[in-house]
């Protein structure tokens, strides 16, 4: 049940900008926390940015000031905009909730972002 599809992802070089969507096939406004993970090769997956159903935001610090985590939650869809990025930032990224249980299959196809010259 429940369905979590990523885009916006692509090749590009530092400094540049991406935005990412999500789009949920289901209802999202009951969630209290919708983010944005991430998982470069050989590393853990981290959380990267998330919102509340009130749209407070949180973020990583090393993202912060570059990154903006946004939702609607009428179109059941969540973005992260992505400026000024860095090669460090090469991961693929994922949406999922942010608060709760994440279940072990409601992971996506994530969307890869490389950030290279």
């Amino acid at each position: 049940q429940g369905q979590l599809v990523e885009s916006g992802g692509g090749l590009v070089q530092p400094g540049g900008s991406l935005r990412l969507s999500c789009a949920a096939s289901e209802n999202i406004s009951g969630i209290y926390a919708m983010g944005w993970y991430r998982r470069a090769p050989g590393k853990q997956r981290e959380l990267v940015a998330s919102i509340t159903s009130g749209g407070v935001t949180n973020y990583l610090d090393s993202v912060k000031g570059r990154f903006t985590v946004s939702r609607d939650n009428a179109e059941k869809m969540v973005y992260l905009q992505m400026n000024s990025l860095k090669p460090e930032d090469t991961a693929v990224y994922y949406c999922n909730r942010a608060s709760g249980t994440v279940r072990s299959g409601s992971w996506g196809q994530g969307t890869q972002v490389t950030v290279s010259s």
